[in-house]
């Protein structure tokens, strides 16, 4: 960021605005610290702009300032929320709204500072009585009847990080037009006008009875109790990464019958912190290192990790060599809903009515899956909001089976509408034991499905760009991609070119057919002869333009092929990247 004398002279009179009595005399010291140090980059970082409130809610560093998580930037986007949500329930007498947290620094204190701001304008707030993990908070608006939800959390990002996140009357994050309309209403509010004396006839304190009723739900999508009752000392190490999982998950795979789950020590403290890792994320190897260090102590059979929210999974297990190895996020949903398929037409579980929801940014392999077993697969722009979308449109006239993305998220149940590690660990330790009970490992699984359907191997390769030149050179990007898009990549002809933005499929003969999607997203697609995929959208969140690669190999004829395979994708990867300028 530029340090020039007109940003500093802005940021300056933004900051002194927070010296007024609206605010603390701690969050007045902490600003008046910013004003008085020689160096101005913390005053610049926090008060260039103001924290916006985006179609997922707020997610930032904490700290005083008008472009940092604090009670007063959490407060003003309460305030917008409460008065989009007296305009759009009007008629009701009583509007309510489900509260969970994290266990971040400060989450809780936003938390409680939402349930505040709520209640004094007139809304009820059921309040979550410690840390819970994401798809509680969605399961519990559904169960409560409730109107809308926050669930104070910044999911895997850095220590530093806190957020905020708006959920719908469907138990999903809010889309279109509440998304909007809310972002409005937030963007009118000043300090001034948040109310947070809050009423405490108006917040109800819940925990134990809601987690009881979504252990049982979760129960209920076991498909083979059989086998677990056989593999029931399956070596499990689960992790939380010092995260909302301990609340629940040991407690979820015991209650599936699984009697042998060790849980890293260390790691099972609750922390903003993150003591014991660099980064709390379950796609990071490194994240696992103390769970890895405990499978090989107790020769485990699979090693489980949620995030620190509980929404997202990570796994590893043993190879044909006995090594331990990470499944990445498209395996991992690979082989959920391959064991999904398979063992609920084993069972006689399945319906013709019975979907699947992938991202498309996710496998291909999904799609050959549910075409070679006749099942219906959507796909769906990336978030989760809109797989929530796709079981919504549908209930009641079909039955949403599973549905993932490639970023670690699973979701196998229909009663929640955010995606659920819980659910998913449970599902893996009974997938793992379904192996184990015909002597294979997950990896085995893994093998199976790709000698069956093909091999393949996915890459997502970031291009980071910061500041407003970044940002500008990524939009350059896509316009320049848009214009010339590529006609052969790694030696492919390229036969099939998507584009999200238009809504247009080109194809090599130059049909174009419309893309059936419920909006416009700027997102690049191009699909090669050989079954290459690349996906290219800008992110939503960070400064980086993301090139989700995917390649295929046909000549896999026998587990003991796939390093091999693997090798000449990761050859042909790098080529891709040369195409692709990146």
């Amino acid at each position: 960021m530029e340090n020039n004398d007109q940003l500093i002279a802005q940021c300056v009179a933004k900051a002194k605005e927070w010296l007024s009595p609206s605010f603390d005399a701690d969050t007045r010291a902490a600003v008046q610290k910013m004003l008085d140090a020689d160096d101005k980059t913390d005053l610049i970082e926090s008060f260039y702009q103001q924290l916006e409130f985006g179609t997922g809610g707020l997610r930032g560093i904490m700290g005083a300032g008008c472009n940092r998580m604090n009670i007063y930037t959490v407060g003003m986007a309460t305030q917008g929320f409460a008065n989009y949500l007296k305009k759009n329930f009007k008629d009701r007498e009583q509007i309510s709204v489900v509260i969970c947290h994290d266990c971040r620094n400060n989450s809780r204190k936003f938390a409680e500072t939402v349930a505040d701001i709520f209640s004094a304008n007139g809304i009820k707030a059921y309040l979550f009585d410690d840390m819970r993990p994401t798809p509680e908070c969605s399961f519990a608006i559904r169960e409560l009847g409730a109107q809308a939800g926050v669930n104070v959390t910044a999911s895997h990002n850095p220590r530093e990080y806190n957020g905020y996140k708006a959920y719908w009357e469907d138990g999903a994050q809010v889309l279109a037009p509440h998304d909007t309309g809310i972002i409005e209403e937030v963007n009118k509010v000043k300090v001034e006008d948040v109310k947070f004396q809050g009423n405490k006839d108006l917040i109800e304190i819940i925990g134990e009875k809601i987690d009881k009723i979504y252990l049982e739900k979760i129960h209920g999508i076991m498909i083979d109790p059989e086998v677990i009752k056989r593999q029931k000392d399956l070596k499990i190490v689960y992790t939380p990464l010092h995260g909302t999982g301990m609340m629940l998950i040991p407690q979820c795979m015991k209650d599936w019958g699984f009697e042998n789950v060790h849980c890293v020590k260390e790691q099972m403290v609750p922390s903003g912190d993150f003591p014991t890792v660099v980064s709390p994320n379950p796609e990071n190897a490194e994240a696992l290192t103390l769970a890895l260090r405990d499978a090989k102590a107790i020769d485990a059979d699979i090693v489980t990790a949620s995030d620190p929210d509980a929404d997202r999974v990570g796994m590893a297990c043993k190879n044909d060599k006995g090594e331990w190895v990470l499944i990445n996020g498209n395996q991992t949903c690979l082989i959920f809903l391959y064991y999904i398929i398979t063992n609920r037409k084993a069972v006689g579980k399945m319906k013709p009515t019975d979907f699947i929801v992938k991202t498309i940014v996710t496998t291909e392999v999904i799609k050959q899956i549910a075409d070679k077993n006749n099942i219906e697969m959507i796909d769906c722009y990336t978030g989760f909001k809109w797989i929530a979308r796709e079981i919504l449109l549908r209930e009641g006239k079909q039955q949403y089976i599973g549905g993932g993305e490639e970023s670690y998220g699973f979701l196998a149940e229909d009663f929640v509408r955010d995606k659920d590690a819980v659910s998913a660990c449970a599902l893996l330790a009974e997938i793992c034991a379904w192996a184990k009970d015909q002597g294979k490992t997950l990896y085995d699984i893994l093998m199976g499905i790709y000698l069956e359907y093909g091999f393949s191997k996915e890459f997502t390769i970031n291009v980071v760009k910061p500041g407003k030149s970044g940002a500008d050179e990524i939009k350059q990007m896509m316009v320049d991609m848009r214009n010339n898009p590529p006609k052969e990549i790694a030696g492919s002809p390229v036969v099939i070119w998507k584009d999200y933005q238009t809504l247009e499929q080109k194809d090599a003969q130059g049909n174009i057919t419309k893309l059936d999607m419920p909006t416009t997203s700027n997102v690049l697609q191009w699909f090669c002869e050989d079954g290459t995929k690349i996906s290219v959208r800008p992110s939503g969140t960070e400064p980086k333009i993301k090139f989700y690669t995917e390649v295929k190999d046909k000549s896999m004829k026998c587990a003991g092929c796939y390093e091999r395979c693997l090798k000449d994708a990761e050859a042909k990867i790098e080529q891709i990247k040369k195409d692709l300028g990146v």
